[in-house]
């Protein structure tokens, strides 16, 4: 099924154009990738995804509704939510009470209620954090749960930001970078897992610099420069593009 689907999106920035004319369909159930070089708009499309940004021109359509204008509030609402390159974590608290943090955005909460320590406020509070458990326990972090989110080693991080973006329930994840100072093992692990996404009804658009990631892992590819989408299909398909090999693999297929 079409879930996101993007006509002629433009995005300029004064005189720069981040993101010219992009057709782009992200359909239910895939792990798509987002790939090509430094400054081809990978981020900026991101942002215009997620509604960090708005577009100079163009249509954003989710499950066939226009979200074009839409604030971050409502899309988050909707399901679609996005993690960042550098990890945006509350550094002071630990790795539970962020996915706690994620978890309200999907949960009513009573200020009053928490704050006076009525039962029912709780009774919410034990079962957000039991929620939190169990997220981390399925990103392979339930032993990290108690401590601080600014003193875990960066793949740890990396993965509580993951975790933290899927306590919203997303539908549609966008993941910028996510491998991004990992070693092999922590790359694969965590590759692994959000391979299982789709299985759970989450969609996956994933931007990495990772080529043997990117090709081993998602079912299809989309490759970005300066702005313009230059190629889309499969791995094998965008492996064997002149075009991209032209601007942006090169060497990098023959390891790929």
């Amino acid at each position: 099924m079409n879930m996101m689907n993007l006509v002629n999106v433009n995005k300029r920035f004064g005189g720069l154009v981040a993101v010219d004319d992009i057709d782009l369909c992200v359909e239910e159930g895939e792990v798509r990738g987002l790939i090509g070089p430094n400054g081809s708009g990978k981020t900026t499309l991101l942002n215009l995804i997620s509604g960090f940004l708005m577009p100079t021109k163009g249509r954003i359509a989710w499950l066939g509704h226009d979200i074009t204008r839409a604030p971050v509030g409502e899309r988050v609402k909707k399901g679609i939510v996005r993690t960042f390159q550098l990890t945006t974590l509350f550094e002071e608290k630990t790795a539970l009470q962020n996915v706690v943090a994620g978890l309200y955005l999907r949960h009513a909460w009573n200020a009053l209620a928490e704050i006076f320590g009525i039962w029912s406020a709780r009774r919410n509070s034990d079962m957000l954090e039991q929620k939190a458990t169990d997220i981390l326990g399925n990103l392979g972090m339930a032993h990290m749960q108690g401590q601080i989110a600014g003193a875990l080693p960066h793949g740890y991080q990396r993965s509580l930001g993951i975790a933290v973006a899927l306590a919203s329930q997303p539908k549609l994840i966008l993941l910028d970078e996510p491998l991004a100072g990992m070693n092999p093992i922590e790359k694969r692990e965590l590759m692994e897992m959000i391979s299982t996404f789709p299985d759970k009804g989450i969609t996956v658009l994933l931007v990495e610099h990772d080529i043997k990631t990117i090709m081993r892992y998602c079912h299809k590819i989309t490759v970005l420069n300066f702005g313009k989408k230059i190629a889309e299909g499969s791995p094998n398909e965008v492996r064997a593009n002149q075009d991209v090999i032209k601007a942006y693999l090169g060497d990098e297929l023959s390891y790929a």
